[in-house]
Parts: C-alpha cells; structure tokens; sequence
C-alpha cells in the first residue's frame, strides 16, 4: 500500500526538500504541495491524500483554520486525512490549538529525515505521532495556562468502570505496557480497552484521549 502525501507550506524550498525525502523511500508518494492553507484545504479536497504534512503558520490560511476545514463535517473528499503538523518550536502556542482542531500530532521541521519518514508512516498507520510521556507534558504546558471551555464529564457516561481507568491513565502519559503493569491485566487486553474508549469517544487517537482527560477533569495536571 502506498501513502499519499501533501505537503502544506509557505516556504518552497522546505516543500521540496520534504518532497524529495518522502519520494525516495517504497511506499510514500507525495501527491501534490500548497503554498498556504487555502491551497491546502482545495487539494486536500481534490487529491483525497492519506497524509497531510501541515505547517502551522502561513498566508491566507493558517494551518490551524485549514485542519478544522479539512476534518470538518463539510469535508468532500472519500476519506478524511491524517494530518501532521509542522512546527519551528517544540512548544508552540499553535499546537495544542491544531490537536484539538484534529492534527494527529506534530512534527518539528529540523527533525531528522528518518523521524519525518517514521512520522508519516506513524500517522498513516493510524496511530498518534506523540509518544504517551510526549504528550502529557505538552498537554500539561496549556492545560494550566490556557483558559478552555471544559467539557462536560457526561461524554464519558458510557464507559465502563476499566476504561475509565485506562482513560485516566492515557492522560497521564502511560504507555500501553505500563498500563498492563498497573492494572494487572495482559497488554492485549490494554489494547483492547483503549479501542473501546477511542470508539465510545469518538476519538481519532490516543493524543485527543489526553485531551479529553483533561478537558473533562478525568486528569489534573501533574496528577
């Protein structure tokens, strides 16, 4: 299976050395570039890629407004896109705005060529970019500092009593093998769980689960 990929971003020189990378490697091909987020959202649409590489700030359409476009309900392509984001700072105040909007994680654009192919396989696959203990301490930097609307614990209504403890621990940044280390059961059944939360929820991936952990008040910070 091949992954498509469009790249989003206002630097040309960046499109392309990103394009030449990812076309180098079996089973990547990138599909189409845009040079800002408007031309990202009407090739998105056109190109139906499985992959998009986001960068968070450019012209006419940040990448943030072009993901909440693209992952909207209003979408027309066949299937809705995993979208990475790219970024100059490991914490920016964007990102945590761009996983809400959607994006399956972040990328930063001085990674090594091997993470941005291991990225994007990642992300195709299904999976979120962040690794658990990432994402927690990324999540905890806003969730004290940036005023949200929270979300109503009535959302987790319909989990059962263990998946609200495998949600509970996702918030606090546990992989899956230490989630079966502190609960006692086998990691397969860990897995199991943690499908279960991300379709009751209606979750694309592990990162939103932190985020609804927070936003409900499941997690505190440094809990």
């Amino acid at each position: 299976m091949t992954i498509s990929v469009l790249i989003a971003d206002d630097q040309a020189m960046v499109r392309a050395g990103f394009a030449a990378l990812l076309d180098a490697h079996d089973g990547i091909r990138v599909t189409g570039q845009a040079a800002n987020g408007a031309e990202a959202v009407t090739l998105a649409a056109r190109l139906d890629p499985d992959v998009i590489l986001m960068d968070v700030r450019m012209p006419e359409l940040d990448g943030i407004e072009a993901t909440r476009r693209i992952l909207g309900p209003a979408y027309p392509a066949a299937h809705v896109p995993r979208i990475l984001m790219l970024t100059t700072f490991d914490i920016d105040d964007y990102v945590y705005d761009a996983l809400e909007a959607g994006a399956s994680g972040f990328l930063l654009k001085d990674a090594l060529p091997e993470e941005l192919v291991h990225a994007v396989r990642v992300v195709a696959g299904g999976d979120a970019l962040l690794a658990p203990s990432v994402t927690r301490r990324m999540i905890e930097q806003f969730a004290g500092r940036r005023p949200r609307a929270p979300r109503s614990a009535t959302a987790l209504a319909d989990l059962t009593d263990r998946e609200r403890e495998v949600l509970v621990l996702i918030g606090r940044g546990r992989s899956n093998t230490e989630i079966a280390a502190e609960l006692f059961i086998a990691e397969q059944t860990v897995k199991t769980h943690v499908g279960k939360v991300l379709a009751k929820l209606n979750l694309r991936d592990r990162v939103h689960a932190v985020i609804l952990a927070y936003d409900t008040g499941l997690v505190e910070p440094s809990s």
